[in-house]
């Protein structure tokens, strides 16, 4: 078992209707399940926060989508999302989560968020998945998922930078492309070694 596909954030509130909906964010899942078939591991991620986190915009006072300086760096200020037990945190209804091997969890910290599904965004703290992945001997990763210009994109980066081979296939992403933030992701997981087919 070498291969695994990480579904990266298919939940309800990063559809339509959704209180972060990525444009075609529920277009994907039907083929995202039928890939499920092809891969030895299947891994889900699930965005995972408390009230109040400190990536919203209405833990600051400040209009959604808007920036700010974090200890770790520059942090977009989203709008209330994936709030822990809620009906927007839960996985898309039609996604098939029997398949998952793993769930991981991440952004639980209410003090850093989280992109990756292998390091809070203080590129230090892991997930575990790392770890997970190596005692499987797992070392070939197809990521797919939302948001291709964020969680999609950390993920990769990472990946790529811990060693293991990866491809982001994009007709089973779909990007938030904020501010010319898609165009950057691509650029940025082409230059780390990120197959993008």
């Amino acid at each position: 078992m070498t291969h695994a596909l990480l579904v990266i954030d298919v939940q309800n509130d990063f559809c339509p209707g959704g209180a972060l909906a990525v444009a075609g964010g529920d277009e994907i899942v039907s083929g995202i399940n039928a890939a499920m078939n092809d891969f030895d591991a299947v891994i889900l991620t699930q965005d995972w926060h408390p009230a109040g986190h400190s990536s919203f915009a209405s833990s600051h006072d400040a209009e959604p989508m808007s920036l700010t300086e974090m200890p770790y760096g520059r942090q977009v200020l989203w709008p209330d999302h994936c709030i822990q037990g809620s009906v927007g945190a839960n996985f898309h209804p039609n996604l098939t989560v029997d398949r998952a091997d793993m769930i991981i969890r991440k952004g639980y910290n209410p003090a850093i968020d989280s992109y990756s599904a292998f390091f809070e965004n203080d590129h230090k703290t892991p997930t575990g998945l790392e770890g997970y992945l190596r005692t499987r001997g797992i070392d070939t990763l197809t990521l797919v998922g939302l948001a291709t210009d964020f969680c999609v994109n950390y993920s990769a980066v990472d990946a790529a930078k811990l060693g293991f081979n990866v491809t982001v296939q994009m007709d089973l992403c779909r990007a938030i492309d904020f501010d010319g933030s898609l165009a950057a992701a691509i650029d940025g997981m082409r230059a780390a070694g990120v197959d993008v087919t």
